[in-house]
């Protein structure tokens, strides 16, 4: 089965990428693969500081996911795999993709503003391209979910 991943964060553009991921995959038959990447950085106090912060940004994750398959939920019938990873966005993407063979296509939400498409979307695209395992989607953040559904 091919599966479709999509990154879960906090910014807006991620609900129209979960929304074409999650379509896609129930039009393909496929599944679906939500990461959360929680950042390493601030996990640096003494030991049960650290646990603890690292245990708010897991519930943190945890809901998000949750959040991000109710969405998913309002338009299909699929039901995400979770994962949830602590370290560099892109370097665990490319690690996941690379321990799940069944990952077709990398899903990603592309900012609205003029600054750009966004970090993660730069990074993947821009510097890692041509080194890309898999395909990548990159879904307009201001892309309508009519117009979405529509070419999925």
């Amino acid at each position: 089965m091919r599966k479709f991943l999509v990154v879960v964060d906090d910014t807006p553009e991620c609900g129209n990428a979960i929304r074409f991921a999650a379509r896609r995959a129930e039009h393909t038959k496929g599944g679906l693969v939500m990461l959360y990447v929680m950042p390493r950085d601030g996990f640096e106090h003494w030991m049960g500081v650290a646990e603890v912060m690292r245990e708010e940004a897991r519930e943190k994750a945890e809901e998000r996911l949750a959040e991000a398959a109710r969405h998913a939920r309002e338009t299909t019938d699929i039901v995400p795999e979770f994962v949830i990873r602590e370290g560099q966005a892109v370097e665990e993407i490319l690690s996941l993709i690379r321990e799940d063979e069944e990952i077709g296509v990398l899903v990603l939400g592309a900012g609205e503003d003029a600054s750009g498409p966004g970090p993660l979307v730069t990074q993947m695209v821009d510097k890692l391209g041509h080194k890309m395992p898999v395909p990548v989607t990159v879904v307009p953040g201001a892309m309508t979910h009519e117009r979405l559904d529509q070419i999925c």
